[in-house]
């Protein structure tokens, strides 16, 4: 009972000993402890600061351009069967044939502009998908025999590879990567008509010439992989080569003297793009490239 008694009376001061509750932080404080207007933002990724990396093409038909030509007065077209990717050297990209240019480089694997410089017929067009939609060929280079000066006056008479080139630098894709259609042709008598096979055999004979070794046509696939050095006028140019699927379709549908191409009833279009990418590894003293 005297315990009772005396818990009793220590009841207040133990009540006093306790700590006060802590002050409610009245509405708005933090505001006033935040400067109006300031928002805490993760900082940007060091990657944000870096340039774009160059593209080594864009595929036309995701932005509904088409991996075939239109011929004039048609509609069908051949095949861009090669791409000489937007990674290549700068100066390779430029249609000139100054500084190591575009077709300078041509000019290593033995395509040279058109005989004394006159084109027939007129020209084809294509949609790469860079938002310009369909578009001039930017020219047309034929094997030169060997011959710079005149050889693709050869050509022009017996047939032979030649190619039309188209440039992906429209605003929506500008890759700076060169389309090529590239084909066999017969002889002009025969009204420059594709051989059998003629734009597989095109593709891979153009490959053949860069790496100085025919390829078999039959032979390729999407993993097939071939590289080759060339120069000219002073350039010393190594490409690389990837075959790739998914472009292309293998088909003769749309695609310009189907039915004659195909061998023993085959597609015209074995559905491979060759991919070139080139490097200027050797330019003359003082040369821009």
């Amino acid at each position: 009972m005297t315990s009772l008694f005396f818990l009793l009376l220590c009841l207040p001061s133990l009540a006093l000993s306790s700590p006060p509750p802590a002050p409610r932080r009245p509405p708005g404080v933090l505001a006033q402890l935040w400067p109006q207007g300031l928002r805490w933002r993760r900082g940007p990724s060091p990657s944000a600061h870096l340039p774009r990396a160059p593209s080594a093409y864009f595929p036309p038909p995701q932005a509904g351009g088409a991996m075939l030509t239109k011929a004039p007065g048609t509609d069908l077209g051949e095949p861009l069967n090669v791409i000489l990717a937007g990674t290549s050297d700068p100066a390779v990209l430029i249609d000139t044939d100054q500084n190591g240019g575009f077709r300078n480089y041509w000019l290593s694997v033995n395509f040279a502009a058109e005989c004394l410089g006159q084109h027939q017929g007129d020209p084809q067009q294509a949609d790469l998908g860079d938002g310009r939609g369909f578009v001039n060929e930017s020219g047309l280079l034929r094997y030169d025999y060997l011959n710079q000066e005149i050889g693709t006056c050869e050509e022009t008479v017996q047939g032979g590879n030649h190619f039309r080139y188209f440039m992906q630098d429209g605003a929506g894709a500008n890759t700076s990567a060169v389309f090529l259609a590239t084909s066999y042709e017969l002889p002009i008598a025969e009204q420059h008509n594709i051989v059998v096979n003629g734009y597989n055999l095109g593709r891979d004979r153009l490959v053949g010439n860069i790496t100085g070794t025919p390829v078999d046509t039959l032979a390729v696939t999407n993993a097939s992989t071939f590289a080759g050095t060339t120069s000219n006028g002073g350039y010393t140019y190594a490409t690389t080569i990837s075959y790739v699927s998914g472009l292309l379709a293998n088909s003769s549908a749309g695609v310009n003297h189907g039915d004659t191409v195909g061998i023993g009833g085959e597609t015209a279009v074995d559905g491979l793009v060759a991919v070139l990418e080139v490097k200027i590894t050797a330019a003359p003293k003082g040369a821009n490239a």
